[in-house]
């Protein structure tokens, strides 16, 4: 059985949707009802290269400079553009935004945290923030390593609003060996 949204767009059904009307037209979801309330989302994206290009990365020693740090700012820049790129998100005034990187072994993980006090939720921000942040190390690696690649780009975590706290389980997974990458 499906119902329909209610006047504000929302889904009532956990099934539905909220940005697809019922003809399959997106459209962007009214929002003035809801409540305002304190929100946080944390997201994450791994670049993975080979160790000797991790310890580069570290040091600052690439062509194209510093990488921690230009990749640390492209990551604040991505989150409060989010719905310039995204196109049926809301423009949120962003109250924080910490993006740390964690150089380990052959990858860089990337970890996003991203609040406001609004309408709507900041998953996507923390997703932008994470996935910009991953794309710029990508960017200033790939003449010497063009085989890294980006993986696990992921909520791994979000509270406030009225679906309130929501994180995550992982299970620990053992790490590859060798160079499987060709």
């Amino acid at each position: 059985m499906t119902t329909a949204p209610d006047p504000v767009g929302r889904s009532t059904d956990a099934g539905e949707l909220s940005h697809v009307r019922a003809d399959g037209t997106a459209h962007m979801v009214d929002v003035t009802a809801k409540q305002v309330t304190s929100r946080e989302a944390t997201a994450r994206a791994v670049l993975v290269t080979r160790e000797d290009v991790v310890a580069r990365i570290a040091s600052g020693d690439l062509p194209k400079g510093e990488a921690l740090a230009t990749a640390r700012l492209a990551g604040i820049m991505g989150a409060k553009r989010t719905a310039e790129l995204i196109p049926l998100c809301h423009p949120l005034p962003l109250t924080g935004i910490e993006v740390d990187l964690a150089p380990r072994g052959d990858r860089v993980e990337i970890t996003a945290t991203v609040r406001t006090k609004g309408v709507t939720g900041v998953e996507m921000e923390a997703l932008t923030a994470a996935s910009t942040a991953a794309l710029t190390l990508y960017d200033m690696i790939k003449a010497v390593d063009h085989l890294a690649a980006i993986e696990e780009i992921r909520v791994l975590a979000k509270s406030g609003g009225k679906s309130g706290d929501w994180r995550r389980e992982e299970p620990r997974r053992p790490r590859a060996t060798g160079d499987d990458r060709t």
